[in-house]
């Protein structure tokens, strides 16, 4: 905008009065509105419950050396004030739902900002939600993955997923079946 109006002053030949600008401001378009925030769709918040399966009682990181984090409702490891789930905790299925619903919000809005801006189809955002939702935003920000879907390699971005199939350096199967699951809902165009 500044380069418009300083081409603007060298073409009058003088400073621009309130009333110069105030034309020029009423001659340009309404700046568009920012893009809706994208949310998760029904087939992403399924592809999470596949792996995320609800758990009523607290347990234990079955895949970690020492068991952390403490895990509960739909793979939450934080109740609803921020503090770390203690074992024996039990929860309702509501409670696990509602705790679910806010903390995809937060993992939505960490996909956003890591994407900066780059367009996403629906399947790549829900992918990268639940990559984010098991991995956590700080990772997928500073990932190679991230990097490649900004710039616009998605087949570059695709074959990243593959590569987050350890825990505690170890590899799991079930983050193989769920890093292969993202990365086939993040190839769909759709």
């Amino acid at each position: 905008m500044k380069a418009l109006f300083d081409a603007i002053r060298t073409i009058k030949g003088s400073a621009l009065t309130l009333a110069d600008v105030a034309l020029v401001n009423a001659a340009l378009p309404a700046p568009a509105p920012p893009p809706a925030a994208m949310k998760t769709s029904a087939t992403g918040v399924a592809l999470i419950h596949g792996f995320e399966t609800f758990e009523s009682d607290a347990y234990r990181d079955p895949g970690s050396d020492n068991g952390l984090p403490i895990t509960i409702g739909w793979g939450s490891t934080r109740d609803e004030a921020g503090s770390p789930i203690k074992l024996g905790a039990v929860w309702t299925r509501e409670r696990a739902d509602a705790r679910f619903y806010a903390d995809l919000g937060t993992y939505e809005r960490g996909v956003q900002t890591a994407l900066a801006g780059a367009p996403a189809t629906q399947a790549q955002f829900d992918a990268l939600v639940s990559f984010a939702y098991n991995v956590g935003t700080q990772a997928l920000r500073g990932s190679t993955l991230a990097r490649l879907h900004r710039a616009g390699d998605y087949a570059g971005a695709r074959a990243q997923f593959a590569r987050w199939d350890k825990n505690d350096g170890k590899k799991m199967a079930g983050l193989v079946r769920r890093r292969a699951a993202e990365a086939e809902l993040y190839r769909d165009a759709s």
